[in-house]
């Protein structure tokens, strides 16, 4: 059993750990930037560090940070919640080799499942039913706007790397995919630090588009 958790997300998933840590009798330590500092899971934890200003890429998403945090509080198990390092393997590995817990999949699971194009590649290989899209990563405009065309709209461009609904977009009509993988590609760049191809399906900074289904 732990004696401390340090919940490495934000708002309602923060909230629910510490819920769950109270319920176990474990202590909980939040994180939080300097825009959430008067949220609700930094007032209901135990504990709670500021670990940098607003943007998730100098906070949430600042591993130096929140391991530093840990070792700080004591904290012997790191949970990040869904969405930000929680699908991270690089960041499951540092915490795993500076002795704290992981309380998520394995490293290796999540290079596995973690990237969506791998992800769909390995259930074709399965002989697992996946939804029609790209077969990999999408390299530019022009062939996601063919293979776009190819599937049918509406589709959804997904940013790989993406994790708890972020870097999705879907396109109603072909006039729209144009804007929409531009704004695809920066927040894959800059928020989400994914900087590979894009697939049709919308997974990484690379793009996929799969068809979306009302």
């Amino acid at each position: 059993m732990f004696n401390k958790i340090l919940i490495a997300n934000r708002g309602e998933i923060a909230l629910r750990v510490i819920r769950a840590c109270r319920e176990l009798g474990i202590s909980s330590v939040a994180v939080y930037s300097e825009a959430d500092r008067d949220s609700l899971h930094v007032r209901f934890a135990d504990e709670a560090v500021c670990i940098g200003p607003p943007p998730g890429t100098l906070s949430y998403l600042k591993y130096q940070s929140i391991l530093a945090t840990a070792e700080i509080t004591d904290a012997d198990a790191i949970h990040p919640g869904y969405g930000f390092l929680s699908e991270n393997a690089e960041f499951a590995e540092m915490c795993l080799d500076s002795g704290v817990a992981w309380i998520g999949p394995s490293p290796h699971s999540i290079r596995s499942m973690g990237d969506k194009s791998n992800a769909k590649d390995l259930m074709k290989k399965a002989n697992v039913p996946v939804t029609p899209g790209s077969d990999g990563p999408v390299g530019d405009l022009a062939e996601t706007q063919r293979i776009a065309k190819e599937i049918g709209f509406p589709i959804i461009l997904k940013a790989s790397a993406g994790g708890g609904g972020r870097g999705m977009r879907m396109v109603e009509e072909a006039s729209g995919v144009k804007k929409e993988y531009d704004s695809e590609r920066v927040e894959a760049d800059l928020d989400l630090g994914d900087r590979k191809s894009t697939r049709l399906n919308s997974s990484h900074t690379d793009i996929s588009a799969m068809p979306f289904f009302r």
